[in-house]
């Protein structure tokens, strides 16, 4: 599975963007999508996750209202929603692919869990 992430950009603190992950090589309708985040410095951080079906979905603390995850299995892709977003959401975002479902462990939250990695699409919010 090939993951390319795609919408990034510069904007402003209270804007929106809507970051897309495309897959190719072979369907992921199977497995669910996870966001993580890498600032410099910081290790990479778990942003959301949307389970194979998108019955189920799971954020971070930090985005929990801002961000919506979504997708659509007929054309490979998956969405991250990001509104109202602030400085501190700076960072690399990648899109990945993995066997695991949502679960209250917290195992969706580790980026070791996951299969496939697309290459990041850098967000920069100024204030």
């Amino acid at each position: 599975v090939q993951l390319q992430a795609s919408g990034g950009g510069l904007v402003q603190a209270g804007d929106s963007l809507r970051l897309s992950c495309a897959a190719s090589g072979r369907s992921v309708s199977l497995y669910s999508m996870g966001w993580f985040r890498q600032a410099p410095g910081k290790e990479r951080e778990f942003v959301a996750i949307i389970s194979w079906s998108g019955g189920r979905t799971d954020y971070g603390d930090s985005v929990k209202g801002r961000f919506t995850a979504s997708r659509d299995n007929a054309k490979n892709t998956v969405s991250l929603q990001m509104n109202s977003l602030k400085p501190e959401d700076t960072a690399v975002y990648y899109c990945a692919a993995g066997r695991l479902v949502p679960s209250r462990d917290g195992y969706h939250y580790r980026p070791s869990n996951y299969n496939y990695w697309g290459q990041g699409t850098q967000v920069t919010v100024s204030s």
